[in-house]
């Protein structure tokens, strides 16, 4: 069963040492930082209502409505960094689910959440904005390297979510295209240009990731 652990909205914030040039310490503007939200929220095509974007040159759109990202990886950052306080919201992630990880969702999977409906459309691939929020240089290139990255989702239907409702899957079009499976061929992991051209032509692969891949 998948759940919804928990659910996080983020507001812009500015903060740090204007005179670092330290990618961990250095100014920087942003909503990565999540707060957990209880109670209902209303979900629409460009995302949760009161989710704040900074820079929507990089972020937001309705291929990246909403961020997901694995219950399960939080006990792992723990045990890989315990000087850490990893929770829900830790990676920027509009939705901490359970009982789903990268390799068990594949782009183009459908998802009832009650009268909400979502589709996976791509990984989300991490930027210097995990190293600062965790003040750590090696951060983002750990997400990369573990797989530990996240997806995004658009909104097919818009409603209403909250903690504690389940995802029921209702259609997946691309059973051989898991998101590890992505993320592998996006780092090198795997290097076959026949597989490239192939999840090139899947139509609920997000432009963006297309050219990135191309």
């Amino acid at each position: 069963m998948i759940q919804i652990s928990s659910v996080q909205v983020g507001k812009i914030q500015t903060e740090g040492d204007p005179e670092s040039r330290d990618v961990t310490r250095r100014v920087w503007t942003s909503a990565f930082r999540k707060t957990p939200v209880e109670g209902i929220v209303e979900v629409g095509t460009l995302g949760i209502a009161g989710d704040q974007i900074a820079d929507t040159k990089h972020h937001g759109g309705i291929d990246k409505a909403l961020l997901c990202y694995a219950e399960s990886h939080y006990t792992r950052w723990a045990s890989d960094l315990p000087e850490l306080d990893f929770s829900p919201g830790g990676f920027g992630e509009n939705l901490t689910l359970s009982g789903v990880d990268e390799s068990t969702v594949c782009v183009g999977d459908r998802y009832r959440i009650e009268s909400c409906e979502i589709e996976v459309c791509q990984p989300r691939q991490p930027c210097w904005k995990v190293a600062r929020r965790w003040g750590d240089k090696t951060m983002t290139k750990r997400v990369a390297q573990t797989g530990r990255t996240g997806w995004y989702v658009r909104v097919l239907q818009p409603g209403q979510i909250r903690q504690g409702m389940t995802l029921e899957r209702v259609l997946r079009p691309h059973p051989d295209w898991t998101i590890e499976r992505i993320n592998d061929l996006m780092y090198g992991r795997i290097q076959d240009r026949a597989a490239t051209m192939e999840l090139m032509a899947v139509d609920a692969l997000s432009d963006e990731w297309k050219k990135d891949i191309a």
